[in-house]
């Protein structure tokens, strides 16, 4: 039996309890991916073009440093990698997540929560900073049910 892990980033708690409901479905270990310097509403405020969050999406190379590593992400056979959608694709520090271990031959599982875009170019964009792991497609996990997410799980 597969050992899974359900790893997620959320500035705002909309994807921690998607994530927390996916841990519960899959029967998953569950890690927050969290920035070394917390995001404020100022860091976060997409209308402005110098808020830090504009800033990091506007820079291809920028990649936000991660607080604290998980020690045996060995472990794991599968791992949820779970973030809310920015600007189109996931948050720059989920391409610090994925460049920070070795998951060649994991399976890795993209979920995201957005408030109104979907999974955009998302998928294709980690793919290609993680290209030795089997990449699943990813799934929006807005106002997902249970049973949805039990039946989603069950296809992977």
């Amino acid at each position: 039996m597969s050992k899974k892990l359900v790893a997620y980033f959320s500035a705002s708690g909309v994807t921690k309890k998607a994530a927390e409901h996916l841990a519960k479905a899959a029967g998953a270990d569950l890690f927050e991916i969290c920035p070394t310097v917390a995001y404020t509403n100022a860091d976060l405020n997409w209308k402005d073009k110098n808020s830090r969050s504009s800033v990091e999406m506007n820079d291809p190379a920028s990649r936000p440093e991660i607080a604290r590593m998980l020690p045996n992400m060995a472990d794991y056979d599968t791992v949820f990698i779970g973030f809310p959608i920015w600007w189109y694709v996931a948050p720059h520090i989920i391409n610090t997540f994925v460049e920070s271990y070795d998951f060649s031959g994991k399976t890795l599982v993209p979920f995201a929560t957005s408030g109104g875009s979907g999974m955009g170019k998302t998928v294709s964009v980690l793919k290609k900073l993680c290209p030795n792991a089997d990449w699943k497609e990813g799934k929006m996990l807005n106002h997902v049910s249970d049973k949805e997410l039990a039946d989603w799980v069950g296809t992977l």
